[in-house]
């Protein structure tokens, strides 16, 4: 997913040491772990964010079986993406 979007004219999105935004509009994560049952498991697929404006976002997941997209503004925790822990 990552190169797919880099290559056609995406940047991954970069933070300096205070949290400051550096450039790039792009975040591509894994789909994290959860607990199922007795163990965690992490789906196969890609989270994707991508900032449209300083207060805005188009999130997606990306999964073999189905996918979604939605629009959120940032989260100071974690960008375009909901922070794992929740908000």
């Amino acid at each position: 997913m990552r190169e797919a979007l880099r290559e056609v004219g995406f940047q991954e999105e970069r933070f300096g040491p205070k949290g400051e935004r550096l450039g790039g509009t792009l975040g591509v994560r894994d789909m994290g772990s959860r607990f199922e049952t007795d163990h965690y498991v992490t789906p196969e697929g890609a989270l994707v964010g991508v900032r449209v404006h300083d207060d805005a976002c188009v999130t997606a997941f990306v999964q073999r079986a189905n996918y979604e997209v939605k629009i959120n503004g940032p989260y100071l925790e974690g960008g375009c993406f909901e922070p794992r822990a929740g908000h």
